[in-house]
C-alpha cells in the first residue's frame, strides 16, 4: 500500500472511530453517574463559595449528585489539567475564571481555554481592593500616595498569574505606581491572603463580597472601592474606582468547562442545569447582594465566543504589563 493511500485510510479510521465514540455515548442515559466538578483553588475562596452555591441547585434539575473537589495549585494549572486530560463524558467538568488564560499567557500553562469546551459563562463578581482595619488607606485612590512616601514597599497580597495579580498590575498602570516600589507577597490561595491581612502581615489584598463581606460588615477589613461601574448593593457606601478618578472596572468572570470531545447533547444538558439554577429567585438574590455578584448566563457557543473576546482583551493588555515580578 503506498503511503499517501495509507495517510488516507488512518484518518477515515480515526474518523469513524470519533463517530462511533460519540454515537455510543449517545446512546447512554446522562448523567449515569456523580458528577465531579473541578475548582482549582482552595476551599472557602470566591470561587468555591460561588459554585459550591450553584451546584446545589443545578444537581436537582440533572437528579444526580454534583460533587465540588479543590484541587489548587501552580497558578491554577492542576485542577485545569486533571479535568483537561479526564474522560470526554460529561462527568467531569472545570469551574474557573480567567485564569486559565492568565496562566497560558504568563506562560505558566501550555494551553488556554481553547483546551476545553465550554459550558456555560455563569457569573461575573466586582473586585474590590481591600485592607486591613486601621491601616492609613481609607480609599483605594490613596495608595498612590502612600507607596511613594514609604521608605519600605508597601506590600500587595497575589495569587500568582490569577485575577488578583492582573488586578493589582492594571491599577498600578491606571495610578501611575512603578511595579519596582511595591512588593508582592505570594500566597496559595484567597483564604490565605485574608489570615494574612487580617494579621497585618500585608498591607493590601484584592478580595470580593464572597470572601470578605463578613469581615467588611464587622470591620475588621475595610473595603477601599469597587471596581465596578455602578455602587454594589451590598455595599452602598464604598465609592467605585471611578468615583475616586481611576478608570479601571474589573470583574472575575466565573464559568463551567468540560474536556474537548465531550458530546454536544451533554453539553447542553449541563447548560440548561446551570441555567435553571441561576433562574431561582433565593439563589439569585443570594449571589446579587450577598457576594457582590451579577448572574451573567451565556451557554455554550456564546460562552466560547465571550472567551474569545476576552482572550484577545487579556492578551492586549499583557503586551503591556509585565506578569512576572
Amino acid at each position: 500500500m503506498n503511503k499517501p493511500l495509507r495517510k488516507v485510510l488512518c484518518w477515515c479510521l480515526g474518523v469513524g472511530l470519533c463517530a462511533w465514540c460519540f454515537a455510543t455515548l449517545a446512546d447512554k442515559p446522562f448523567p449515569s453517574k456523580e458528577i465531579t466538578l473541578v475548582v482549582p483553588f482552595g476551599a472557602g475562596g470566591s470561587t468555591d463559595i460561588i459554585l459550591r452555591d450553584i451546584v446545589l441547585v443545578a444537581q436537582n434539575y440533572l437528579d444526580t449528585p454534583i460533587t465540588v473537589v479543590n484541587i489548587a495549585g501552580s497558578g491554577a494549572t492542576r485542577g485545569s489539567q486533571v479535568v483537561k486530560d479526564a474522560g470526554a463524558d460529561g462527568h467531569t467538568l472545570l469551574g474557573s475564571h480567567q485564569t486559565i488564560d492568565l496562566s497560558y499567557l504568563a506562560g505558566l500553562a501550555a494551553y488556554s481555554h481553547h483546551a476545553f469546551a465550554p459550558v456555560a459563562l455563569l457569573t461575573q463578581t466586582v473586585n474590590i481592593p481591600a485592607t486591613y482595619a486601621g491601616h492609613k488607606a481609607h480609599l483605594a485612590s490613596d495608595i498612590p500616595s502612600l507607596v511613594a512616601a514609604q521608605d519600605e514597599p508597601l506590600r500587595f497580597g497575589i495569587i500568582t498569574s490569577s485575577t488578583d495579580h492582573f488586578f493589582w498590575l492594571h491599577f498600578f498602570h491606571q495610578t501611575g505606581i512603578a511595579v519596582e516600589n511595591i512588593a508582592f507577597i505570594h500566597y496559595p490561595d484567597t483564604s490565605s491572603q485574608v489570615a494574612a491581612l487580617l494579621a497585618g502581615e500585608i498591607d493590601f489584598a484584592m478580595l470580593n463580597q464572597p470572601s470578605a463581606d463578613a469581615l467588611f460588615a464587622a470591620n475588621a477589613l475595610t473595603p477601599l472601592g469597587v471596581a465596578s461601574e455602578a455602587r454594589l448593593a451590598g455595599l452602598p457606601t464604598v465609592p467605585t474606582l471611578y468615583e475616586q478618578g481611576i478608570d479601571l472596572v474589573n470583574s472575575t468572570d466565573r464559568g463551567v468547562f468540560a474536556p474537548l470531545g465531550t458530546p454536544p447533547e451533554r453539553l447542553a444538558t449541563l447548560a440548561n442545569a446551570f441555567k435553571y439554577a441561576l433562574e431561582q429567585p433565593t439563589l439569585a438574590r443570594t449571589i446579587e447582594h450577598n457576594y457582590g455578584t451579577l448572574v451573567n448566563y451565556r451557554p455554550l457557543n456564546e460562552y466560547a465566543e465571550y472567551l474569545n473576546d476576552q482572550f484577545t482583551l487579556l492578551q492586549s493588555l499583557s503586551e503591556n504589563i509585565a506578569f512576572e515580578r
